[in-house]
């Protein structure tokens, strides 16, 4: 595929190619678990040093430090700044160092889990995630994604391993906002149309090989748990409720296509979302609302069934995703922004050349633009009103 998923170095031998999944080394999910953290934590270390935003810290602080009371461990707490920048990311690292922690806790969303993973690595300690929302897949991967000062996708960083621990509260996940929920689905949908892309070009996977029968299913589990689950643990979850349904979708988010999107591939989908963060207009978007737009231009790439279109761009809308231009800031007469996004979308190494036919930056914009009228089309032709879109950093 890229440089991305594990390069060779110039003049040395090719690699033999192999297939492989990885995950973190436990998975722990259930309304309440956050009581339960110091209990799963005091195997991994001694010496945790949290990390969270002031507002996190203000609704799960007392429940943290209890559980670590509880199991005998200390409470240090450093406040994330908000944006995983490589500035922060090392600011991290000078904490972790001065307080002599063992492991680092992510508590947060995913730019604070991001953050928190690349400096534990370059700390040289393990990471925990506790994720606040179910918005992202980020708690349960070996990389991190880090941006510049103003919200522009930098890079991808690889770490050798996936987080020690990932403790999900899914009565913490309800209890926000139900755009946060919906954010994580339309992360997650991508999952399955992204893997289904890399077996069939045979690429290699963010896991540093050739996709597993495992990894492709378990994205492909992802996409079936979210069409059958996601609108009733929204209406849920709108009311703070945890039903199976909402938990059902918050392993779908965070695990399945965690697990997915790590070891079956990415493609087109979060190429084209990493384009988009070089759009100014788009900054205040949360990950899963631009995914979404990177889903539904992969779609039109692949030339794929109009049914098949529809559909997702019906269901979408009802979850509560931009299925348009005009919806994440941008219009179709804004062509060098555009160009911009799909230039940055199809650099060398980026995961739209895991598709399995060559996509240029021309094929992009020309996808992009179409998304007005068909998406607007669609939606008329089902009465659908345009959702209301909830902005967020990331």
């Amino acid at each position: 595929m890229s440089e991305t998923a594990g390069s060779e170095t110039a003049g040395a031998p090719t690699p033999v190619p192999v297939r492989t999944i990885i995950s973190p080394s436990r998975y722990v999910q259930g309304p309440g678990a956050i009581t339960r953290l110091g209990e799963f934590l005091a195997p991994i270390g001694s010496s945790p040093l949290i990390v969270a935003d002031d507002i996190v810290w203000g609704f799960v602080g007392h429940d943290v430090e209890s559980s670590l009371k509880a199991a005998g461990l200390p409470v240090r707490k450093e406040k994330f700044n908000g944006i995983p920048t490589a500035v922060e990311i090392d600011r991290l690292v000078d904490v972790i160092k001065e307080t002599g922690a063992d492991v680092v806790v992510a508590v947060g969303g995913g730019s604070t889990i991001d953050a928190v993973k690349a400096s534990g690595f370059l700390a040289g300690i393990r990471w925990v995630t506790v994720p606040s929302v179910a918005s992202t897949d980020a708690p349960t991967s070996a990389l991190a994604v880090v941006y510049t000062e103003e919200g522009a996708f930098e890079e991808y960083r690889f770490f050798p391993r996936n987080p020690d621990l990932v403790l999900v509260d899914s009565q913490l996940v309800a209890n926000a906002p139900a755009a946060f929920l919906a954010a994580g689905v339309g992360d997650a949908l991508a999952t399955w149309l992204e893997a289904r892309a890399t077996s069939r070009s045979n690429s290699n996977t963010m896991a540093g090989g050739l996709p597993t029968l495992a990894g492709t299913a378990l994205a492909q589990l992802s996409w079936d748990v979210l069409w059958e689950n996601a609108l009733p643990a929204l209406d849920a979850v709108r009311d703070h409720l945890v039903t199976p349904s909402v938990e059902k979708v918050i392993e779908a988010n965070t695990l399945l296509s965690g697990l997915g999107f790590e070891s079956g591939g990415l493609a087109a989908a979060h190429a084209i979302h990493n384009g988009l963060t070089a759009a100014p207009q788009a900054h205040g978007l949360a990950h899963g609302q631009k995914v979404n737009i990177g889903s539904l231009t992969q779609l039109i790439l692949e030339g794929a069934p109009t049914s098949d279109i529809r559909d997702f761009i019906e269901f979408t809308t009802r979850v509560g995703l931009p299925t348009t231009l005009t919806e994440i800031g941008l219009s179709v007469d804004d062509t060098d922004v555009l160009q911009l996004v799909a230039r940055e979308a199809t650099v060398p190494g980026e995961t739209i050349h895991a598709m399995p036919f060559e996509v240029g930056a021309a094929d992009v914009v020309s996808a992009l633009k179409s998304l007005e009228r068909l998406s607007r089309r669609v939606r008329d032709e089902a009465g659908l009103a345009a959702p209301e879109l909830y902005h967020a950093k990331h």
